[in-house]
């Protein structure tokens, strides 16, 4: 997206991608109204769609059949009145055909960054390792946008503060639709853990088992059969599919919930977005909204840096002035849905259905859902 941008604005532009391939598993794939709409500023979204993607149209939180909250996106207005699932493959395919378009950007797939360039305390650039030998990259600016394990991050002795702000982990799966799939991403409660479940493409289920956090290993002691009787357990409705189509601990992917920040985004040369300077759990779908508007935000800072010639770390430091206070309020929102929608403290249980009423009947629930839907970025 920041590379897409900074070509529009004829900024010469390299994005280092250790992968080859689009063709990977990813699990984060529901973008929210306000992703959305700086996706069709670019004139990216229509593309993105056309590749494959499953709007749904509401949120849900159900607990044994009982429906405690519903929340309708088609109350927001159109076109972006939907949560939108788009498969990140067909997201960045999109990109980069739109940024293919121009002659200033270079996409570098297939390369391993191992290696900063530096002059002095100053980031010049980095290098890669691929197949095709190695690769120096000579840039004015390095942006870090490479996860919540940032490789670039570590090389460039920047600290991140792991925040263990939840009680859970998430172990993901896919399983083929049934014949009439709700319309709605869920967290469903049934027994046992709660589960997220939500269609997919082009015609599957994905959910996401939350269990307790670091918990993982000695559930699997137990042995698989006893992995899969669990997870049937947690969701009736589909335990037929898991019994059919779980057939091993290998078709379970497991996500180390935390969230994170860096005390420092920047130094001179080196600037980090997205989950390399701020991690996000996978409640409320807000990492890849969060990731896009970081870089609808960074973008007009830095063309003012490099049209100044100025891109040392006080200059930088502005885009982390001007965005973590609204990450902060972003993570406490989704610590306070973590334990409202997946606490299993059995005070909470009592309380989720008051609370759940409440909510949809007061003025409060507008507002969360435009916090949910467009966070703190205009479009």
């Amino acid at each position: 997206m920041l590379a897409l941008l900074l070509a529009r604005s004829g900024r010469r532009v390299a994005v280092v991608e250790r992968s080859r391939s689009l063709r990977r598993a990813f699990r984060g794939e529901i973008l929210q109204p306000g992703g959305q709409a700086l996706l069709d500023r670019l004139g990216v979204l229509d593309p993105a769609r056309e590749r494959g993607c499953r709007p749904h149209s509401r949120f849900r939180l159900v607990e044994h059949g009982r429906v405690l909250l519903d929340i309708d996106y088609r109350r927001l207005p159109a076109p972006y009145n939907c949560l939108l699932g788009l498969p990140q493959e067909h997201l960045l395919g999109a990109l980069l055909d739109a940024g293919g378009r121009y002659e200033e950007l270079r996409y570098l797939p297939g390369n391993r960054v191992d290696g900063l360039l530096l002059d002095g305390d100053r980031v010049r650039g980095v290098t890669a390792a691929g197949a095709g030998g190695r690769v120096t990259v000579e840039a004015a600016c390095t942006v870090a946008a490479d996860g919540r394990f940032s490789k670039t991050r570590a090389l460039a002795g920047l600290d991140h503060r792991r925040i263990e702000a939840f009680d859970h982990d998430v172990l993901w799966f896919r399983l083929p639709a049934p014949p009439r799939p709700v319309d709605a991403v869920q967290v469903f409660r049934a027994g046992g853990n709660p589960v997220l479940v939500h269609r997919t493409v082009p015609d599957g289920l994905q959910l996401g088992w939350t269990l307790p956090h670091r918990g993982y290993r000695d559930l699997a002691a137990r042995g698989f059969e006893a992995v899969r009787e669990e997870i049937c357990r947690a969701v009736p409705p589909y335990a037929d599919l898991v019994a059919g189509n779980i057939r091993s601990l290998g078709d379970l992917t497991l996500l180390d919930v935390f969230s994170g920040v860096a005390p420092q985004w920047a130094r001179d040369g080196l600037v980090m977005i997205g989950d390399a300077a701020h991690t996000h759990s996978p409640i409320g779908a807000q990492g890849i909204n969060l990731a896009l508007q970081d870089a609808t935000l960074l973008h007009p800072l830095l063309v003012d840096a490099l049209d100044r010639g100025d891109t040392g770390a006080a200059v930088l430091g502005g885009f982390q002035r001007a965005r973590e206070g609204a990450i902060a309020r972003a993570m406490r929102l989704q610590v306070m849905q973590s334990r409202a929608m997946l606490s299993r403290n059995p005070a909470a249980a009592r309380v989720r259905p008051v609370l759940a009423r409440l909510l949809a009947r007061t003025p409060i629930y507008q507002r969360v859902l435009h916090r949910l839907a467009y966070g703190e970025v205009a479009a």
